[in-house]
């Protein structure tokens, strides 16, 4: 048995000695990189992948990915361009897309890239919640919150998909159907302090309900959130020791 597992290990090591597989651990290496936030290494080790292998979508994409972390957001977008002109329906490079262009702010092209996923995946949770967000971000509240009633049936355990719903009704005056959303966000994830945060401020600022708030701000403060402590301060309110 011995003998065969090291016949294994053999094998493996010969094939990333071959051309093929080292640019599968350049390509793995860089998607580890820019997974970690070493954006500066991903743009170089996913640069050299695409040097031997342009088609390949996935590096394109964390490339991009890499490159707007960095702010660098023209250079990335001309990334996804090109791993577009090679692959066109590629879900991975629409959604880089559409990040990359709502962090600049370009919302309306945001929303077409994510709406071009939906179309070729309408089960792509990302892709609604996210267009929801550029939606609210746009004043279009009741899009925005039909898109996130359809992320919400398909990840019912994504927190931020109750979250940016509950910021939708937030900003449509709706505050109960916001605190509904917020204490969803908290049953599926009560160890994220924004939902605590975000409930917080309803409960104090909109329903006059500041004890409820300032459990809300210390749970949000005690989970590391600065703001939360902030707020509780100002209700004379002490964080959990």
């Amino acid at each position: 048995m011995r003998k065969w597992a090291d016949i294994a290990v053999l094998l493996l090591c010969l094939s990333l000695a071959t051309p093929a597989g080292a640019g599968q651990a350049l390509l793995v290496q860089g998607v580890e990189a820019q997974k970690a936030g070493r954006n500066e290494q991903a743009v170089e080790l996913l640069g050299q992948y695409l040097k031997k292998y342009p088609q390949i979508a996935e590096a394109r994409r964390y490339r991009a990915l890499a490159l707007a972390a960095l702010g660098r957001k023209s250079e990335a977008l001309e990334e996804v361009d090109r791993g577009l002109k090679d692959n066109p329906q590629d879900c991975g490079l629409l959604l880089a897309y559409g990040s990359i262009l709502s962090g600049m702010e370009r919302r309306p092209e945001a929303i077409a890239a994510y709406s071009q996923v939906v179309v070729a995946d309408p089960k792509n949770a990302e892709a609604f919640k996210e267009r929801g967000e550029c939606q609210s971000q746009e004043g279009c509240f009741l899009a925005a919150i039909e898109d996130f009633n359809r992320a919400a049936a398909l990840a019912p355990k994504d927190p931020w998909v109750y979250n940016k719903r509950g910021m939708a009704w937030f900003c449509q005056g709706d505050f109960n159907k916001a605190v509904a959303d917020f204490t969803t966000a908290i049953k599926v994830a009560p160890n994220a302090p924004h939902a605590y945060y975000f409930r917080g401020n309803v409960y104090c600022f909109h329903l006059d309900q500041k004890d409820k708030a300032m459990a809300d701000y210390r749970q949000a403060c005690r989970l590391g959130h600065p703001l939360a402590c902030r707020e509780l301060e100002k209700l004379g309110g002490q964080p959990e020791k």
